[in-house]
């Protein structure tokens, strides 16, 4: 049994949720390979092959995967599952990122087999549970295809180490340029502080911070945190802030060290996105709000003095 892992890159650097990904690949069993699909992604593939428990690490380098686009990933990788009377991956497994829930499903169109999406427990090598009526109920699914084709959610599954490894580097080919779409450009949102998904502390404004230029008040507390800055569909919906920032079903999923929620009601497509976070802290003066009953600690007062205060005593 042979699992494949796609790697999450920006093709200077390795994605953390990848080293998410190789846990579940771990908790599976058999030999995992992980394949590097970019365009110099050299230093990727050498980072890919220090990670634990790898045991070698496919690159294909070419211009038509510089961008991900998922019309040249999915047969690429749809061929080494298929090639040379078919490599014997048993499982191909992808973080469920953009990236991921973008070339998957055509991963496994193109293999005629069933995708299980957002695992975030591996029972045995054909069994997984995954959340559904947004996080409200777990389901057990049990897979009988030949390849199991699964996106995984980081929040359940810790990260395994980065470094330990020495896994072999091998290069690979497979179909270039499908001719199907192209690149055409990107406006990437900069900023000083920590990639949400990634941060080990998140600060998240509601609908309650009233604007968008209250949320400033949230941005000097995150820089006191060395933390990211969230928010809420409310506040995305009413133009506070953009949308590359929301929390939630709809939005990324978060699960930090400390999630503190200012403002925020708790509806439950909010609450799906952060309430794996290990310890929650609610800000609002509602003290009926749902945010209470998912939240470690409550605080029924008016952010508007409370957070200032909180600022001052850091």
């Amino acid at each position: 049994m042979t699992v494949l892992v796609v790697a999450e890159h920006s093709n200077g650097a390795l994605g953390a949720a990848t080293l998410n990904t190789v846990a579940a690949a771990q908790k599976i069993g058999g030999d995992i390979v992980v394949l590097v699909a970019g365009q110099n992604v050299a230093g990727v593939a050498e980072a890919a092959a220090r990670i634990a428990g790898v045991s070698k690490v496919l690159v294909a380098d070419n211009a038509a995967y510089a961008h991900q686009l998922p019309e040249n990933v999915a047969p690429l990788i749809a061929a080494l599952v298929n090639g040379e009377g078919g490599k014997g991956y048993s499982h191909v497994l992808a973080a469920a990122t953009t990236n991921g829930k973008n070339f998957l499903p055509r991963v496994a169109a193109l293999l005629d087999v069933d995708q299980i999406s957002e695992i975030i427990e591996v029972v045995s090598a054909d069994t997984f549970k995954r959340p559904i009526y947004a996080g409200n109920a777990i389901a057990t699914v049990q897979s009988s295809a030949a390849v199991k084709v699964i996106t995984v959610r980081g929040t359940g599954f810790d990260a395994v180490a980065a470094e330990g490894g020495s896994a072999a580097v091998e290069a690979v080919s497979g179909p270039a340029d499908a001719g199907k779409s192209a690149f055409v450009g990107e406006e990437l949102a900069k900023s000083d502080r920590p990639e949400l998904t990634a941060a080990k502390i998140v600060v998240s404004g509601g609908r309650g911070m009233g604007n968008g230029d209250n949320f400033s008040i949230l941005y000097s507390l995150a820089d006191k945190l060395g933390a990211a800055v969230g928010a809420s569909r409310a506040a995305v919906d009413a133009g506070f802030v953009p949308n590359d920032m929301q929390v939630g079903q709809t939005g990324k999923i978060v699960a930090p060290q400390l999630y503190v929620a200012v403002g925020i009601s708790g509806a439950i497509q909010h609450l799906a996105g952060m309430k794996d976070s290990k310890v929650i802290v609610a800000i609002n003066k509602d003290e009926e709000a749902p945010i209470f009953q998912v939240a470690d600690y409550g605080l029924v007062a008016d952010l508007f003095e409370a957070v200032p205060e909180l600022e001052k005593t850091l």
